[in-house]
């Protein structure tokens, strides 16, 4: 039994040095992230036209998370979510999904811009991208 004894013990501490070790290499201190990323690509053609907009994009360096408020400002990797505004409208969606398109339905016939910000926690934002279409949807009536 004496003889089992030294080398699992001896194998158990490696593997809590090394988990240790492992740990503290892959945490890295909010400051020293790199910014995060947004890539967007044009609205696919197939779906624009026929009047639905789809606006590919991806989010590097942050994780889009339901997670709101100040306590999550040094959480890392950095949490955040989207805000997107259509047309320089008043409001504007947070969008807290990861699916990495944005879909517009409904849009009338005409230039449109769609502003897309990546934001953190508390609604800072990190970087933007602004989208421009046209949109062979029905004409609008006055």
């Amino acid at each position: 039994m004496n003889v089992l004894i030294k080398p699992v013990a001896a194998l158990a501490t490696c593997t809590v040095l090394a988990t240790g070790t492992f740990a503290q290499s892959t945490v890295v201190p909010i400051d020293n992230e790199p910014a995060p990323r947004l890539i967007v690509e044009p609205p696919l053609p197939g779906p624009l036209a026929g009047g639905v907009v789809f606006i590919p994009y991806r989010v590097e360096n942050l994780r889009i998370l339901p997670v709101g408020g100040p306590a999550a400002r040094n959480v890392s990797p950095r949490v955040g979510h989207l805000h997107i505004t259509v047309d320089d409208l008043a409001w504007q969606w947070a969008d807290y999904g990861q699916s990495n398109t944005i879909i517009l339905v409904g849009m009338p016939r005409g230039e449109h811009k769609v502003l897309i910000e990546v934001v953190d926690a508390e609604g800072n934002v990190f970087t933007k991208q602004m989208v421009t279409f046209h949109s062979p949807g029905k004409e609008v009536q006055p």
